[in-house]
């Protein structure tokens, strides 16, 4: 049994250890803002943080996170009013929106590691992350945004 915490609340899963996290959050905790995007951790969408990492959760295995802690799109804030959210809405980054769950989530990681980063780290954080739509251009400077910087 694996025991650990969904954006704080505790989670028992009794199933297939190598169930991957994405679809323990998805299929089973009914958390579908992350997303499934190529299930091979190339395109970023399924980006949730573990222990304060962004982390791909397409190719973690729920038995690996036994007493570890996990947050999604839904934890990030309780009123969706996270600086990094705030700012993609300020500024209309997402334009299908499909990527941008995984985007906001890698960008937070960013801002908390690296509060006021340069153009160069943030193409560094973010080059995981694809877009299909080619918002690049919005995200960088909803990144700004939310650091402060612009």
């Amino acid at each position: 049994m694996s025991k650990f915490t969904v954006n704080g609340k505790a989670q028992d899963f009794n199933g297939d250890p190598e169930t991957p996290l994405l679809w323990y959050l998805r299929d089973i905790a009914g958390m579908t803002g992350t997303k499934f995007g190529c299930g091979q951790a190339l395109c970023g969408a399924c980006t949730v943080h573990l222990d304060g990492t962004a982390t791909r959760s397409c190719q973690v295995q729920v038995g690996s996170i036994d007493g570890k802690s996990v947050i999604t799109i839904e934890g990030l804030s309780a009123d969706g009013n996270h600086p990094v959210q705030k700012a993609w809405r300020d500024l209309n980054v997402a334009q299908c929106g499909y990527c941008q769950t995984g985007q906001i989530m890698q960008a937070a990681s960013l801002l908390k590691d690296t509060p006021k980063p340069t153009d160069q780290q943030i193409l560094d954080a973010m080059s995981g992350n694809i877009c299909r739509c080619g918002t690049y251009p919005r995200i960088r400077a909803a990144i700004k945004r939310a650091s402060g910087a612009a």
